[in-house]
């Protein structure tokens, strides 16, 4: 069998495979949807942690059965707050219940994730929004796209004309990164037009993706948080990179995702 021939074989495979995954994100949503709406009561960090994860594992009881029968043999992330490059080979990054406070304090912002990654780069992610049923895919060389509909990045090449987000990246999060997420939130008040700050991440990616806002950056993210989003922006024809301008990697201490008119003044804000 000829290279050409191989390659598209595995394209298709892939493609297959996104189809599935999406399934399994959706019937994951729906698990999820079912337990949300009264605010959950807590009065301790232990409370808390409970309650965030009664919602993962109710919809970890449903991805990671359905996910496994996909790919046998691809390891599975088991902390969806951890950072840095994989081992080689497949693994599934998946965030059962991203934005998992919001979904406990009754807030429309949250959503099931997961993405394939092979040799440390994703190649395909499905997230799914329960509340809108709207699902959002991407498959390297294959774009990005809101249920069958392609996404693409805005043209907005200035970044005063635009809306730019970033988010937290965890609770108890190191005061050094704090104050640089606290300043840079300065610096893109003065210099962009609107600044929006919110969990979860993946929602603003989602929306750089879709051209409704133009960059987020972030701090200290964890695989979880930036892969799916990466993946949705790049292959919607956004930049990536860390916010010094240089290629992203999961080893990066920060995190850029922007519309290519806008890219290079986000990194000399987000660099002063």
């Amino acid at each position: 069998m000829s290279e050409t021939l191989q390659t598209t074989d595995a394209a298709a495979c892939d493609a297959d495979l996104l189809g599935r995954t999406a399934i399994a994100v959706r019937a994951a949503g729906s698990a999820l949807r079912e337990r949300f709406g009264e605010v959950v009561r807590y009065g301790t960090r232990e409370e808390l942690m409970h309650a965030l994860a009664a919602n993962d594992d109710t919809a970890l009881n449903i991805l990671r059965p359905r996910l496994t029968r996909l790919r046998p043999d691809a390891d599975w992330v088991e902390a969806e707050l951890d950072a840095g490059e994989l081992p080689p080979g497949e693994w599934w990054v998946v965030d059962p219940a991203e934005g998992n406070v919001n979904h406990l304090h009754s807030l429309p912002e949250w959503a099931v994730t997961a993405t394939l990654v092979r040799d440390n780069r994703p190649v395909l992610t499905a997230v799914h929004l329960p509340l809108t049923g709207e699902t959002y895919t991407a498959l390297t060389g294959a774009g990005a796209h809101l249920d069958g509909r392609p996404l693409r990045v805005s043209r907005t090449a200035e970044l005063g004309l635009g809306i730019v987000a970033t988010s937290q990246a965890r609770p108890d999060e190191d005061e050094t990164v704090v104050r640089r997420v606290g300043s840079s939130i300065t610096a893109m008040l003065l210099d962009a037009l609107v600044v929006r700050v919110a969990v979860p991440a993946t929602l603003h990616l989602l929306n750089v993706a879709a051209g409704r806002i133009d960059a987020f950056w972030h701090f200290a993210g964890a695989r979880a948080d930036l892969l799916p989003g990466a993946l949705l922006v790049t292959e919607a024809g956004g930049r990536i990179s860390d916010a010094e301008g240089r290629p992203w990697t999961p080893q990066s201490e920060s995190f850029l995702a922007a519309a290519p008119g806008v890219h290079a003044e986000a990194v000399a804000t987000l660099s002063r």
